[in-house]
């Protein structure tokens, strides 16, 4: 094997850790000390001009939030405190992978962003129309999405980058087995689910504290494609669900989605089978009840689609008060990422385009200048704090409850007791029907054919330890040794690798 060279940051530093951000604790948040990772994400934001980096293809529309339920134990947040209050909303659907040019019909996760026009200021939800993710530490994240973008080789797709990571990240089989079912080409946007994904913190008045998922489950019913309808779809109208979206708007027919939380207490948390904090796991609902608590309603289209859709930037750092983050470390990568690829890509002063402004609440702060400052720029007033001249001030109601945090500072690997296959194995087993098992294996034949042999043997090694049945006929299909598939699944990832090293 080639003689291995020691990675590096972009100043020369040597990297000791790659996989694992720096955390306060096994479970605790990311920490800002962490240069490498703050590095890996700046970079990664600023790799494309002036297109978003992913999700760069996508939808938008406006409409409102309605409260149908009483939530005021679990949150004080001011939209959500009375059944029946509506709260305007503007909604972004997009493709992930894909640039700004490509087919709304390919295979890609799909996002799902809302921006709540709240009294209280924007509060925004950065979710997918999946529940899980493929990585659980942002510090993966622009190697992950290198493999969904082109090879910087020949400039095309390849399934091999993809492929390659996945088998060597196996905490991504979950999603990888929802992406190659038929729910990773859905019909249209109005056709599918939104999920937080990420796990957030309510808190009510009395400092009381919840750990919540948000689930939009579309009223119109779900409504997939599968391969050979997505394909013929992406060369019949590769912009379908963005005309779509636009026309059942604008001929009165609005799409609406039903809010269903997911909500545990902090006791709770702590016995709880799976972590609740690890983005590639679900919380099982026959564990976590959803509770209805509200509706979503989309019922005006924008009139300019730079001005409104491609210009909207929604960040998951824009909370109000009632509504905080968990120690989830890919939230807390995208609370940096996402602000920050917003200033590169739109400018510091992206909050002042009308679709980004607040609406019922105003920007009252102490921030000056920069390019394209274009409201009155704080006047006459002081453009620092403490001062003795504006009653512009911090009031420490708005301040959240406390959460414990603990243990000493490291990269840490991730150790919680559950396995990353039992789920993907659950969705397999007992969720999937037969016809979906099948174009599941299907889809996963047809993408990874022209991949490389060792590839293909330690991806499937992990397609058989989510379930045995999945990785034989995959394995069957791509004419593999189950044999050797076998004797792979029942090494550590570490002998995985070098026993295919050489093939």
């Amino acid at each position: 094997m080639a003689k291995k060279d020691t990675m590096k940051t972009a100043f020369g530093r040597p990297v000791g850790n790659d996989l694992n951000s720096l955390t306060a604790g096994e479970r605790g948040p990311l920490l800002m000390q962490d240069v490498h990772l703050l590095e890996k994400l700046g970079h990664f934001d600023r790799e494309r001009i002036p297109e978003r980096v992913v999700h760069a293809k996508g939808a938008g529309a406006y409409g409102y939030f309605e409260v149908t339920a009483d939530v005021t134990k679990y949150t004080k947040a001011a939209f959500l405190s009375s059944v029946g209050k509506k709260t305007d909303v503007f909604a972004r659907f997009s493709t992930v992978g894909g640039e700004k040019g490509s087919a709304d019909a390919e295979r890609d996760p799909r996002g799902f962003a809302l921006k709540f026009y709240t009294e209280e200021g924007n509060y925004d939800m950065t979710g997918n129309n999946t529940p899980v993710f493929f990585i659980r530490d942002p510090l993966k994240f622009p190697d992950f999405i290198h493999t969904q973008k082109r090879d910087p080789s020949t400039n095309l797709k390849s399934p091999t980058m993809a492929w390659d990571f996945w088998s060597l990240t196996p905490e991504s089989i979950h999603q990888v087995t929802i992406l190659f079912s038929d729910r990773g080409t859905p019909a249209t946007y109005r056709n599918m689910n939104g999920y937080s994904s990420h796990t957030y913190k309510w808190y009510n008045d009395k400092g009381e504290y919840f750990w919540v998922q948000y689930h939009f489950k579309t009223d119109q019913g779900i409504k997939n494609f599968n391969g050979a309808e997505a394909k013929d779809m992406c060369g019949k109208d590769p912009d379908h669900a963005t005309r779509d979206l636009y026309n059942s708007i604008a001929n009165g027919d609005f799409p609406s989605w039903t809010l269903e939380m997911q909500i545990l207490t902090p006791e709770q948390a702590e016995t709880f089978e799976w972590d609740i904090f690890d983005i590639t796991k679900v919380w099982p609902h026959s564990q976590v009840p959803p509770i209805t608590v509200g509706k979503l309603v989309l019922n005006r289209n924008p009139e300019n689609y730079f001005a409104e859709v491609e210009q909207a930037a929604f960040n998951p750092s824009n909370l109000v008060p009632g509504i905080g983050v968990s120690p989830d470390k890919m939230l807390q990568g995208r609370l940096f990422s996402y602000h920050d690829t917003h200033l590169h890509r739109l400018g510091p002063n992206y909050n002042l385009i009308p679709v980004n402004q607040p609406k019922n609440s105003q920007q009252l702060n102490h921030q000056r200048d920069g390019a394209m400052r274009v409201d009155e720029n704080g006047l006459g007033r002081p453009n620092y704090w403490p001062n003795s001249f504006s009653t512009i001030q911090p009031e420490g109601k708005n301040e959240e409850p406390e959460i414990p945090l603990h243990s000493a500072a490291s990269r840490y690997e991730f150790t919680h007791p559950n396995d990353d296959y039992v789920q993907a194995g659950n969705l397999y087993r007992n969720v999937m029907t037969m016809a979906d098992r099948d174009s599941l294996i299907t889809n996963i034949l047809g993408n990874m054919a022209e991949v490389p042999l060792r590839i293909k043997l330690r991806q499937c090694a992990i397609f058989y330890l989510a379930d045995k049945d999945y990785g034989e006929r995959v394995a069957k299909g791509l004419q593999l040794d189950l044999g050797l598939v076998e004797r792979l699944a029942s090494m550590s990832q570490e002998e995985r690798v070098a026993a295919t090293a050489d093939l």
